[in-house]
């Protein structure tokens, strides 16, 4: 142990002792890191003033008490303990704002046992521009260890320190916010870029434990619907862990939904409101997070430290809670889109199902013709519509169509059009007919901005005529002796006017003329964003191959397309049948 009276040898002239102070001046002013310069004051203390026990108490406002800050020979579990002003020796000296000393604390009713073989303690305040900042304390295991000197040298040696301390303390909460303020400055792009709703919350809880230490974090998710703060994210030490949802108006983070602001509890054992989870949580702080004047969820911090959240961590949070609100809204919605994708998508996989079940899969054999067909959809189903409906083995009518739009709705829309179809066509043999009950039942159940465009063409294989009736499709191209003969064959769509005749034109054919009906996926389809394959392109290409088997011609034009697009993706659903005449 040091030498006992080292203190009062030290200084026998008062040129040692200005030469002493002056050496606590610049040990404490030559940093600002709190925990070097208390560490700092230890050292010059022992120097003086012979010691057992050390602490350093720093007086905390919000807690009402003190709080030992750094300590040599304590307990650890001291630095969870706040003195009250007015209780224990080192209390009642941040109270008086005056050093106590105390020859025998079992003589003392304030003393407060940090080690039982203590027997004198020495406690002198700090006081910097006239607020108390905390206390010097000394125990020693000697009775009467302490003296008039050491008191009045340990008070010296406080009021050097105390202006330290107190920068000390005011630059580091300064460092934290401005580290807040960074933090807070580069979150919003970052939790901006995540959609993912699981990814964004851990990295959340990453973010403010960088800025507050917490021992536990929730986020609840308003569930206006079953009046519940549903649980959606939840850590403690580092650990996911699973937490119960909460009925909306219940328990601290309930409360601060109410009340739309940050809520903070110093000691939860004191809240009627408080929900225990864990046995050893002492204070939380919840935040409500908003969103356009809605709060759709709620930060949660508890501490196993009492009065640990401080109005730094309640501004900081605060000041995060609408980046935290948008993100989480934002993948919220994201996730509910990816749901509802995902359900479309097994959707369009049953309807393209359907689809394959309602449309023929294969070219028919029909008397007098070779058949070829080829289709496919821009999306996973396809507004294009075709059939074919033999009466007899001299007559076979073919209905060729394309719905307006694409996808689910135009290929039900086609679907309802094929049912139609399949309960007109056996009654009548005329086309022109034909079309007009066809338009008469879509009419009757007119959908907005929906209709069809539709060829009829009845086909007599012992005249090798072909009787047509248009709808407002793109007319037949018809390719003889690699020349292509012009028809016109005009009319309204189906489904958008009522009382419509339809002209019927017939086309006596021969033998090798080839019959291509298409839809205008293939004359529109795009190269890039503005040139489109066209008529043109279409009827020279089929010119210089329409000797090819009809499968082949098909095949060919679709290679030819494919070649033409590029990387460029299908403008709209492309089907396409060829007739040729045996």
């Amino acid at each position: 142990m040091a030498n006992p009276r080292k203190g009062h040898v030290r200084f026998r002239e008062r040129a040692e002792l200005l030469d002493f102070l002056l050496e606590v001046s610049a040990a404490t002013s030559e940093t600002l890191d709190l925990d070097r310069l208390l560490a700092n004051v230890a050292n010059i203390i022992k120097e003086v003033i012979p010691h057992d026990l050390f602490a350093i108490l720093l007086y905390n406002e919000k807690a009402g008490g003190l709080r030992i800050r750094y300590s040599i020979g304590h307990r650890p579990e001291m630095s969870n303990l706040v003195i009250p002003l007015g209780e224990g020796i080192t209390g009642s000296a941040g109270l008086a704002r005056q050093p106590v000393m105390v020859g025998d604390v079992s003589s003392d009713s304030r003393y407060l046992v940090a080690l039982d073989a203590v027997r004198a303690e020495l406690a002198v305040p700090m006081i910097a521009r006239g607020n108390l900042v905390g206390i010097i304390d000394l125990q020693s295991t000697r009775l009467n260890n302490f003296s008039e000197q050491d008191r009045a040298l340990l008070t010296l040696i406080a009021s050097r320190v105390a202006v330290s301390i107190d920068n000390a303390r005011l630059y580091r909460r300064v460092e934290r916010q401005n580290r807040t303020l960074r933090v807070l400055a580069h979150l919003s792009q970052e939790f901006s870029s995540l959609l993912d709703l699981d990814e964004l919350l851990s990295k959340i809880a990453v973010t403010i434990r960088a800025l507050i230490d917490f021992d536990a974090f929730s986020i609840f998710l308003v569930d206006r619907d079953h009046n519940l703060l549903r649980r959606r994210f939840s850590q403690r030490y580092d650990q996911r862990i699973t937490l119960d949802n909460l009925e909306l108006g219940v328990g601290i983070t309930g409360a601060a939904v109410e009340a739309r602001e940050p809520i903070r509890v110093d000691d939860t054992a004191a809240d009627h409101r408080y929900i225990a989870s864990h046995p050893d949580i002492r204070s939380e702080v919840a935040v409500p997070l908003m969103l356009h004047d809605r709060v759709i969820g709620v930060l949660d911090l508890e501490s196993q430290r009492l009065a640990f959240f401080t109005d730094e961590h309640v501004r900081a949070l605060s000041l995060l809670a609408p980046q935290v609100a948008n993100s989480v809204e934002n993948a919220r919605l994201y996730e509910e889109l990816a749901q509802r994708e995902q359900r479309m998508e097994q959707d369009l996989k049953a309807a393209h199902k359907l689809q394959s079940v309602l449309l023929p899969r294969a070219a028919p054999a029909i008397a007098g013709l070779e058949i070829g067909m080829k289709s496919r959809p821009a999306r996973e189903i396809s507004g294009d519509l075709f059939d074919f409906f033999e009466h007899g083995d001299e007559y076979t009518l073919i209905a060729f169509g394309d719905v307006s739009g694409k996808g689910a709705a135009a290929a039900l829309y086609g679907a309802l059009v094929l049912g139609f179809l399949r309960t007109l066509a056996p009654r009548r043999s005329s086309p022109a007919e034909l079309m007009r009950l066809l338009n008469e039942a879509l009419v009757e159940r007119k959908i907005d901005a929906q209709y069809v465009t539709l060829l009829l063409l009845l086909w007599e294989a012992r005249t090798r005529t072909l009787k047509v009736a248009n709808a407002g499709a793109l007319t037949p191209i018809i390719c003889r002796q690699a020349k292509i003969i012009d028809t016109k064959i005009e009319g309204v769509p189906l489904g958008l006017l009522d009382d419509q005749n339809y002209d019927q034109v017939t086309i006596e054919l021969q033998t090798g003329d080839t019959v291509l009906l298409y839809s205008d996926g293939m004359e529109d389809q795009l190269r890039g964003k503005e040139e489109d394959f066209g008529r043109e392109r279409l009827d020279q290409f089929i010119v210089q191959n329409c000797p090819l088997p009809t499968c082949g011609l098909i095949q060919s034009i679709f290679d030819e397309l494919d070649a033409f697009r590029g990387v460029t993706p299908l403008t709209d659903d492309q089907t396409v049948i060829a007739l040729r005449v045996l």
